[in-house]
């Protein structure tokens, strides 16, 4: 497997562009969110409100590229990226030099990829791993803390837990605070607001046997996203949902 400066530069090179699920097992990863200064001590009050889905693993003061947790490049280090302009999508990229700007402030938020090597090791399978998907993630009706300019609702991911394999991978996981810890939510989805399991907001559906397994939902990094909508700021880069940092920290 390879170290997590190996795999930045396969993204860097854009050798490499898929999620980075179940990549360099053991390390933290991260969720990104870039906003122009003049938004940045809002965010920062929201994700002091909001830690289960924003736990805070890094700030990089505006206009620096290289985060504290790896040594890096936040413009080229990702595999992918999305642009979004005054709350509305515009597009992917795989690089971000060309939009760079002397006024960004970055905010690194843990990522629950970083838990799932523990659950493997633990015998827990992973469906979306197994199908090589990335994992579906849902808006949904938990209302977050707001700040500032900040509001909305909590967005979470969901992975299909053997029934007699569901304790452990709660215990788990509670022990990663900084990837959103523990889950949210177990069982019946629609009492988060969610209708409709086979249409993700962000990832990919993996289909599982009902009398088998159980939904459960973390948090998810991609809730700024979400929120940031609602801000609608001139611009505002994040990570494409699946396709972290991948730190140097250990997770």
């Amino acid at each position: 497997m390879l170290q997590p400066s190996e795999q930045r530069l396969r993204f860097r090179d854009q050798t490499d562009k898929g999620t980075t699920s179940g990549m360099c097992d053991g390390y933290l990863q991260a969720n990104m969110i870039t906003l122009p200064k003049e938004y940045a001590a809002d965010f920062l009050l929201f994700c002091e409100r909001n830690p289960k889905p924003c736990p805070l693993v890094d700030v990089i003061e505006a206009g620096e590229v290289k985060p504290n947790v790896a040594d890096a490049d936040i413009r080229t280090d990702l595999p992918k990226y999305r642009i979004y302009q005054h709350g509305i999508l515009k597009e992917e990229t795989h690089d971000l030099k060309g939009y760079w700007r002397d006024d960004f402030v970055t905010f690194l938020l843990g990522c629950s990829f970083t838990f799932e090597k523990a659950l493997a090791d633990a015998g827990i399978s992973l469906l979306h791993q197994e199908m090589n998907r990335v994992v579906p993630m849902y808006q949904t009706s938990i209302a977050c803390d707001d700040a500032g300019r900040f509001s909305g609702e909590m967005v979470v991911s969901m992975r299909a837990i053997k029934k007699e394999e569901l304790d452990e991978a709660v215990r788990i996981t509670a022990d990663f605070p900084n990837a959103h810890g523990a889950p949210v939510h177990i069982g019946d989805p629609s009492e988060i607001g969610i209708h409709d399991l086979e249409q993700p907001d962000y990832g990919e559906y993996t289909p599982f046997d009902s009398e088998e397994r159980i939904p459960v939902f973390w948090a998810c990094g991609v809730t700024p996203q979400f929120v940031g909508l609602n801000a609608k700021p001139e611009i505002m880069i994040t990570h494409a949902p699946g396709h972290m940092l991948i730190t140097d920290e250990k997770g």
